[in-house]
């Protein structure tokens, strides 16, 4: 298995549940791994693994919420399906505001389980390409000198030419170069994008 191949990690110290989950994930041609205890899978997890979790939710030691918020708090933002034979309003909405796809009632409907890790493998895909994006977009920022940073940084901040000339003190042609080679070295083609690509970088920096 590689990093970049999704995997369905099945949490639930149920062993008849663990199985069907299996099969259903097979029978989806996606790989899957079981494990008996949320503590078992965070033994053997091993960031940036693709794929999704399906956790139980009521489990010896921590449960499927507390595993979820336990990979939140370490940054990993693997996608979540929660499953549950004892669905209650506050663990579900505490569930979903912590970032769950969904909670799901056990014995839930086979086509319910399988639209919902279809649906997490999705999200996790575009997930990942939005973050390879934005760390290359990144890498391209590190190649502008430190006055083409600094009219970019302006721009991003709404001011138009003259008012960048005026504030660094340069000719207003001086700017329009900066801002060409901006977008040659960034390979963005309008402003909008820029601007969008550089705000979103600037979240993943500091997440």
């Amino acid at each position: 298995m590689t990093n970049n191949e999704p995997t369905v990690f099945v949490v639930d110290d149920d062993a008849q549940a663990r199985n069907s989950v299996r099969a259903l994930v097979r029978s989806m041609g996606v790989h899957a791994e079981t494990y008996e205890s949320a503590e078992e899978f965070l033994d053997s997890f091993e960031p940036p693994r693709a794929g999704c979790l399906v956790t139980d939710l009521r489990m010896l030691g921590l449960s499927g919420i507390e595993l979820q918020e336990k990979l939140a708090a370490e940054g990993i933002s693997l996608p979540v399906i929660i499953i549950t034979a004892h669905a209650e309003t506050p663990l579900t909405v505490r569930a979903i505001k912590k970032g769950a796809v969904t909670v799901l009632e056990k014995p839930c409907r086979d086509y319910e389980l399988y639209d919902a890790i279809r649906d997490a493998l999705c999200m996790d895909t575009e997930t990942r390409e939005q973050s390879a994006e934005q760390k290359a977009f990144l890498r391209k920022l590190e190649t502008l000198s430190a006055d083409e940073r600094e009219v970019l940084d302006l721009m991003v901040d709404g001011l138009a030419n003259k008012v960048i000339a005026r504030r660094m003190n340069v000719s207003v042609r001086t700017v329009e170069n900066r801002r060409q080679r901006i977008f040659e070295k960034t390979g963005t083609d309008s402003l909008a994008e820029l601007v969008r690509q550089v705000v979103e970088s600037r979240v993943t920096a500091h997440s």
